[in-house]
């Protein structure tokens, strides 16, 4: 279960695993106040990709990518 260190990196391997296959692929965030953590969880159930971020204008690139993901979900043609 690889934890990346870099938001580019992940989101590129993120979009990667999800055109693959798209009906495997789920996204998890998790919260923890206390430790004031957001962890994003891609995976397809063979491969997990993970990313860990305290910074708060990381949420901005979260966010980003769950809506391309939502525009990969809802458009019709497939690339």
């Amino acid at each position: 279960m690889p934890h990346y260190q870099s938001w580019e990196e992940f989101s590129r391997a993120a979009e990667k695993l999800y055109l693959t296959d798209p009906m495997k692929v789920r996204v998890v965030l998790k919260y923890r106040h206390c430790d004031g953590n957001l962890c994003v969880k891609v995976t397809d159930d063979a491969v997990c990709l993970q990313y860990k971020t305290d910074q708060a204008q990381d949420v901005k690139k979260i966010e980003k990518l769950q809506g391309k993901l939502m525009r990969f979900m809802v458009s019709k043609e497939r690339d």
